[in-house]
Order: structure tokens, then sequence, then C-alpha cells
């Protein structure tokens, strides 16, 4: 059975409704997805640790961003909290803008049905290899595309899932 990509009107009622994504806001709604932002902070490498260090741009502007360096991998938050209910899955995509200035996601951007109480942790890397990119948190990063589900699942993410309640980006918890 193929998916059912959700409308505008269907997200609109899923969000306002059911609290789907936190804060919504009608101007990021689009025909068949939703723009999500990018958060404050990000997760980067350091040569002093072998994990990932959270690094606050907060302060970072479209004016004054945090550049992303040639080859530079970080994870990085949205500013949207997402409660996503059992009927429903959800798949980040990069907006097409971000994608020709050079930024790439890794395809880590999925959301089971049952996800809940999280941002969402995105996986970014400049592709590019003698320029920096800019990023800074609010700047339009990506959208969800919202899928109906054929069926309720057995179990839900709510139940199983590793990266509920997830307030600020998260690094990968090791044990999945």
């Amino acid at each position: 059975m193929p998916r059912m990509v959700l409308p505008d009107h269907q997200i609109r009622y899923f969000c306002k409704k059911h609290a789907m994504v936190v804060p919504y806001s009608e101007d990021q709604l689009n025909p068949a997805s939703y723009d999500v932002l990018l958060g404050d902070r990000l997760m980067i490498e350091v040569p002093e640790h072998r994990e990932l260090q959270i690094y606050d741009i907060n302060g970072h502007t479209q004016d004054d961003p945090y550049w992303l360096q040639p080859g530079e991998f970080v994870l990085a938050q949205t500013q949207e909290m997402f409660n996503i209910p059992d009927c429903i899955a959800a798949q980040f995509v990069l907006k097409s803008s971000r994608a020709r200035e050079g930024i790439e996601h890794l395809l880590a951007g999925f959301a089971d049905p049952g996800f809940h109480g999280s941002v969402l942790t995105l996986e970014l890397q400049n592709a590019r290899r003698m320029h920096p990119v800019a990023l800074w948190p609010g700047m339009k990063i990506g959208q969800l595309v919202f899928y109906e589900m054929a069926a309720l699942p057995d179990v839900s993410y709510a139940q199983k899932g590793h990266y509920n309640r997830d307030e600020t980006v998260t690094a990968s918890k090791g044990h999945l």
C-alpha cells in the first residue's frame, strides 16, 4: 500500500489539535510539508575530545553566522519540538536552498509514530571543498514530510524509542 503524504490542512489539524509541532507557525506550512528552523545548539568535533561537544550558536545571526568549514560535520537541532501521533510518520528533508549552498544531511531524519517530546537532531556536513557555509539559529534548514500510516503499529516508538524526550541536540546513545 503506498504511503499517503499529508496535505497542508491535515498537517495544520494535527499541529493545532494534537501539538504535533511546537511551536506551530502558519508561515512554515507548505502544501505537503512543514518548514523547520535551526535551533541554537550544535554538537561539534574538537581535537581534545573523541565525543562531540555542545556548542551554543545563540549569538550568531545571518549577518554573523557560525561558519561550517569544508568537510566539517556537526549535529544540530531544530527549534521545534515534535509529538508525532501513532497514526503518522515523518521524514526530514533538507531545504533545496541549503543543499545548493553546500550543506548535506546524512539522511537519518526519520520520526517514527510515537516520537514525542523531542527536538529533531540533524546530521549536517559541509560538502564544499574550499569554502565554509553559514549556519545560524532560526534559518530554514529543512522540512518535515508527514505520512499517514496504513495501520497503527503494534508497538509505538512512544514505548520503545531511545530518542524520546530529547529536548536538545543528542549524540548517539550507542546502545542501538
